[in-house]
């Protein structure tokens, strides 16, 4: 289907092949980001890195081809990789929500960008069962560390709301279960 004049849709570029990232992931998704990105936002204060939220793309192998895909979020440190709307660099962190248009790419190809591009940490984070898993890069390969799915209620001997997770590059920021999951509401 063609553009309208001025209209915008939103794509990322694997292996040649365009996405189509249209249309918009629920709610859940976005409250899920915004507290994430809120929480690094307010940690990398001062700090020469930036935290970015759906809206700049990665070009992964710059010298190879013009492939890109936009994180749900991404911490950068590396500013004059900045251009325009891209950066070519490699980020320190990467956050991909899962949606039911996406979860497929951010679960493979896109993890395997991030590995193989030499992205420290990733987490993938479901909103729908509020659930978050932590990879860090070990020797070129990611490594699953953590898999969390939020158990709210205190009398659980799994409860893990108050479950505390740090970064790896900045230790300094950290987030509770609850703190992702903040307003996020599960049928």
């Amino acid at each position: 289907m063609p553009l309208l004049e001025g209209e915008y849709r939103k794509t990322e570029k694997i292996d040649g092949v365009i996405y189509d990232m249209s249309p918009s992931p629920n709610y859940l998704h976005g409250i899920v980001n915004n507290n994430i990105n809120t929480i690094i936002k307010t940690g990398l204060k001062d700090s020469l890195c930036l935290v970015f939220m759906e809206n700049l793309d990665f070009k992964y192998q710059p010298e190879k081809s013009d492939d890109y895909v936009i994180p749900d979020i991404m911490i950068v440190c590396d500013r004059n990789k900045i251009k325009g709307g891209s950066y070519t660099g490699v980020p320190k962190f990467v956050v991909e929500t899962l949606s039911p248009s996406t979860a497929m790419r951010d679960l493979s190809s896109k993890k395997d960008i991030y590995e193989t591009a030499g992205v420290l940490e990733y987490w993938i984070v479901s909103p729908k069962e509020c659930g978050v898993q932590i990879y860090y890069l070990n020797d070129g390969r990611y490594e699953l560390v953590n898999s969390y799915i939020l158990e709210t209620d205190k009398s659980d001997e799994h409860y893990n709301a108050e479950t505390v997770i740090s970064l790896r590059a900045f230790p300094h920021i950290h987030m509770t279960l609850a703190d992702i999951f903040e307003d996020v509401i599960v049928d």
